[in-house]
């Protein structure tokens, strides 16, 4: 997740900085004294944000494609490739939209900025799922390596994973406790601030239960471990925080959820359109419909 994190992080910069070039360059005159125009250079600084930046949206969108879905990606690619090749249209074939008395209009800084801002979410993602992983590891290293058994009034050094549920388990000042159990005899003081926050120690004698990973603090006590191996409090945490690590948050599988619907409807919409249009529309028939079919396009898909 880090090496991930930090490749988001590289495109984000190159994508924001080209974005706001762009976006510059749209809103003002700094590129109309370059030779071939303001939109034939929009048109170079977009491409690698569009191409390059947005590589992983065409990817997942065409993974979706194949199993016949959609998703979040499939809505941006839609979005941001009409931006995209309506704008490049507008750049190379003039013509087409004075032939409608029309003047050519870009939307470039539309589909930059659409990725990028996806990108910082993607990128923020990223890091929070990086903080996870590193407190996953952070939490399996509090748990010793080995734990110290009574048996036949002898104490024995053995490794965690070979200690049993029914086990008695020595444990001495200073020591971390191994597993989950009760206590048999003595009394201590047990730092459990790693389980629930609270940085004073918590007084255990005969019966109370104790926790694997918390840490002995003063007296020395005897107890029988009750839970082991993946069965621990310290394993199910660890579990749980894999779980969500790895799951979706229930806002996002209804975005998704949503555009696995919305994605098929807007694309037949925007077919109706230029058939509608390519029909009944006024002459050229061709251009308007083509026109009015990416028009649906560039602004469903972006605002959904």
């Amino acid at each position: 997740h880090q090496n991930d994190y930090l490749i988001l992080k590289k495109k984000l910069v190159v994508s924001a900085v080209l974005t706001a070039l762009i976006l510059i360059g749209s809103m003002t005159s700094l590129l109309s004294g370059l030779p071939l125009g303001t939109h034939f250079w929009l048109f170079v600084l977009t491409i690698p944000v569009q191409f390059w930046v947005g590589a992983q949206f065409y990817r997942s969108a065409w993974a979706m494609a194949r199993h016949g879905s959609s998703d979040m990606n499939t809505l941006i690619v839609v979005g941001t490739s009409a931006a995209f090749l309506y704008s490049t249209m507008a750049v190379f074939a003039t013509g087409f939209f004075v032939s409608m008395g029309q003047k050519p209009q870009v939307y470039f800084d539309t589909a930059a900025v659409i990725i990028t801002l996806i990108l910082l979410g993607r990128m923020l993602e990223a890091r929070a799922k990086g903080r996870t992983t590193a407190a996953i590891r952070h939490l399996l290293q509090l748990q010793p390596k080995t734990a110290r058994l009574l048996r036949q009034e002898k104490e024995i050094t053995l490794q965690i994973d070979q200690v049993q549920a029914g086990d008695v388990v020595v444990v001495r000042p200073g020591e971390q406790i191994p597993v989950d159990g009760v206590v048999l005899s003595g009394t201590s003081s047990v730092d459990e601030s790693m389980l629930t926050g609270e940085s004073l120690p918590v007084e255990k004698q005969t019966g109370d239960p104790v926790t694997g990973a918390t840490t002995n603090t003063t007296g020395a006590f005897t107890f029988r471990a009750t839970k082991v191996g993946s069965e621990t409090a310290l394993a199910r945490i660890v579990n749980l925080v894999r779980q969500a690590q790895g799951s979706k948050a229930p806002i996002q599988r209804l975005a998704d959820t949503v555009a696995s619907y919305f994605v098929p409807a807007v694309i037949v919409t925007a077919v109706l359109t230029f058939a509608v249009w390519f029909v009944a529309g006024p002459e050229p028939g061709l251009n308007f419909a083509i026109m009015n079919f990416v028009a649906v396009l560039i602004i469903a898909c972006p605002c959904a």
